[in-house]
């Protein structure tokens, strides 16, 4: 006989005056957490209490009732008509919906059963009904306002909208987390969504980060320096969309229109060059988002001068570097921080820098036959160089001494060479002074003559230079820095040479901070230098010991080239160079170099990515991105080794080794070479070595650097 199915029986629900209403004390909830009391309170007085209070009748000490009620669940809305009771706007004797609970169970159990079977509403749920609202004409505040959340919340719950619904639906069946929808609600493109979905969910990498990537490495950050230059509001303007991330900091977005980007940019420089142009009487500008390291190369620089302070502005230089330094040694005592002090402070630092950055003035006549250069800076501000003359543009200049086809030649060819003896190899005949007329005047010296006596003057001056190694250093800084800065200068007598590598063909090389700091240390001495090349003697001779040296370094170091070209090798060059850099102490990990994907890493194939991320971080992290395209393996790699210090090849420093210290070391052992690598392997090559946690001095004194012993 089937067993009969026991009936549910459910609590009865009435109205219960508030006033015969007791919180009782075995309720759990104890923390406040989510709307405040005073917030519930206002939604009760607004739309109503929408759940009943759960209660017990109250029992005396006979189990009579008192006419009183328990709330053991509900604790927060008896709290909240509790409020609007206080506050007049809830008669005491209100009638409260309750559910009268006949149950045998303990108290404490209904106000836990009540909270932990309660489940939050799932935010797509949530989006959804936002939506609804929304469609019938609530605005953001509106609906943020009514729920007690913030307006972002809102937002940042509707963007949810701007994601495919085929993608919502793996969200709702939990096959997608709420970070991954997040990050593809920065993009309103379905399609290009569920091909970024298909594409990382046959890989093991599905991180919201690696979504923001695939979906933005076609548009431009709102920080990079185009999109600073032209502005968002042009952008946006000229019909540019922005891509936005409310979930993430997205430091102003991503412009999704490239080609609209350059476009706006190109008109901009052009018209910014056109107005300088104009306003300066340049006579001619050239405007590009960037130039190639060396493009001033070939044109002769000129610079312009700082005018004097005038009376008013010395004036006030002088009393704001006084307060300023008053108050800067005022607040090197003071024991406690003080923002308004700080703020003063960089007031008046900002104020003496206006007043000593002062625009320099250039003569008209250069300006006349000069031009600038137009570019855009790291930071998205004009970047203008000024002062270049091309070569046709220089002005003609006489020579002295008329034709060279006139007058006496003794030398073939016009020139005379000097032996490093002193002794003048000639050309031609020779002029017999007996058969000159002579009428008693006075007639110029014969050619062989001047040439014999200065190359006897010239002999006699190299062996006295010779003897003064501080007048001798002057002439060769002399004869470098008219190279470098006086490209149309006057000769020296010092046939040495000053040759300058180009580097035009290497992307991105202007910007960096090595090419930076030559640029500004070019800038300050030729600022410093006299226009006149006929004056720079004095000037050297007039400058002290370490400015002459530091000038001298300067010269010297724009000649260095390291570069290993296909055609040309330069095996005793480059060793030369390596040579150099030990000397200093140079080192391209100290340097700053670090291997990026458009320095290195994306311009290899696959397998020296690879064979980077193992030499780097190990065969692991080198596995766990083998299955990646190319584009995404070079970011992923220069993500996993950033800070390793790793280094390619060519930019590894050369072992400082001699083959006669080798074979020595072989010798004394009475090993083979084999036998002696395999009893001392390199720490690089121990299971336990990591690359990026190694020992900075070992590696400066002469280690495992960088790798080295790995080729």
């Amino acid at each position: 006989m089937a067993q009969a199915i026991q009936k549910t029986t459910l609590s009865a629900a009435r109205d219960i005056p508030f006033n015969k209403l007791v919180l009782s004390q075995n309720n759990v909830r104890r923390i406040k957490a989510g709307v405040s009391i005073e917030d519930l309170a206002e939604d009760i007085a607004r739309r109503g209490l929408l759940a009943s209070l759960n209660v017990r009748a109250e029992l005396d000490a006979d189990g009579n009732e008192t006419g009183f009620y328990r709330v053991p669940a509900g604790g927060r809305r008896y709290r909240a008509l509790e409020r609007l009771v206080s506050q007049k706007r809830l008669a005491k004797t209100a009638g409260v919906p309750c559910i009268v609970s006949q149950a045998s169970t303990p108290e404490v159990e209904d106000s836990l059963a009540e909270n932990v079977h309660r489940v939050d509403l799932h935010p797509l749920d949530q989006f959804r009904a936002f939506r609804t609202l929304k469609e019938q004409g609530q605005d953001e505040d509106d609906i943020a306002a009514r729920f007690f959340v913030s307006v972002a919340t809102v937002r940042q719950r509707l963007r949810l909208a701007a994601v495919s619904p085929r993608l919502l639906d793996l969200y709702a069946s939990d096959e997608m987390t709420l970070q991954q929808v997040m990050a593809f609600s920065i993009t309103n493109d379905h399609v290009r969504q569920e091909q970024v979905w298909d594409t990382i969910s046959r890989q093991h990498v599905r991180e919201p980060y690696y979504i923001r990537r695939l979906l933005t490495e076609t548009a431009i950050r709102a920080s990079d320096r185009r999109a600073v230059y032209i502005g968002i509001e042009a952008y946006e303007g000229a019909g540019g969309v922005v891509m936005r991330d409310l979930f993430d900091e997205d430091n102003g977005g991503w412009l999704q229109d490239p080609a609209l980007v350059e476009q706006l940019v190109i008109e901009k420089l052009n018209s910014d060059a056109e107005a300088i142009r104009s306003a300066e009487g340049w006579k001619w500008i050239e405007a590009a988002f960037d130039f190639p390291y060396g493009h001033t190369s070939g044109f002769r620089r000129f610079y312009g001068e700082q005018p004097e302070m005038s009376a008013d502005e010395l004036e006030r230089y002088d009393a704001v570097k006084a307060e300023y330094d008053a108050l800067d040694a005022a607040y090197a005592e003071a024991e406690d921080y003080s923002e308004d002090t700080e703020r003063k402070l960089e007031e008046l630092g900002g104020e003496l820098d206006r007043l000593n950055d002062r625009p320099y003035v250039f003569d008209g006549d250069d300006v006349a036959r000069g031009g600038a250069f137009i570019s855009l800076g790291a930071n998205g501000e004009l970047k203008i160089e000024r002062g270049f003359v091309r070569p046709e543009d220089e002005p003609k200049m006489d020579v002295d001494g008329g034709d060279a086809s006139e007058g006496d030649n003794d030398v073939a060819g016009g020139r005379p060479t000097v032996s490093a003896d002193g002794n003048a190899a000639h050309g031609g005949g020779s002029v017999d002074a007996e058969s000159e007329e002579e009428d008693g005047s006075l007639r110029p010296l014969s050619e062989r003559l001047v040439l014999d006596l200065t190359a006897t003057r010239t002999v006699a001056l190299r062996n006295a230079l010779a003897n003064d190694p501080v007048i001798a250093f002057i002439a060769v800084l002399h004869a470098f820095v008219l190279k470098t800065f006086y490209l149309y200068g006057s000769d020296t007598c010092l046939e040495v040479t000053l040759q300058s590598a180009r580097f035009s063909q290497t992307p991105g090389l202007g910007d960096t901070v090595w090419a930076k700091e030559i640029d500004q240390r070019q800038e300050a001495w030729g600022q410093d230098l006299p226009k006149d090349p006929d004056a720079l003697w004095g000037f050297l001779i007039g400058l002290d010991d370490a400015s002459r040296q530091a000038l001298f370094a300067h010269c010297a170091s724009l000649s260095l080239n390291a570069v290993i070209e296909p055609w040309n090798k330069r095996s005793r060059a480059i060793a030369h160079a390596d040579q150099v850099a030990r000397s200093i102490g140079f080192d391209m990990v100290e340097a700053g170099w670090t291997p990026t994907a458009e320095n290195y890493l994306g311009r290899v194939t696959k397998a020296h990515i690879l064979q980077a991320v193992q030499e780097a971080k190990g065969e692991q992290s080198a596995q766990l991105i083998g299955h990646l395209k190319k584009s995404d393996m070079a970011r992923e790699a220069e993500r996993l080794i950033a800070g390793c210090g790793w280094l390619p090849q060519p930019l590894r420093a050369a072992e400082d080794v001699t083959s006669d210290d080798s074979s020595s070391k072989v010798e004394n052992t009475g090993a083979t070479p084999d036998a002696e690598a395999g009893a001392a392997l390199p720490a690089f090559l121990t299971e336990d070595f990591d690359p990026c946690d190694r020992d900075d001095d070992a590696d400066r004194d002469g280690g495992y650097g960088h790798l080295d012993a790995a080729e």
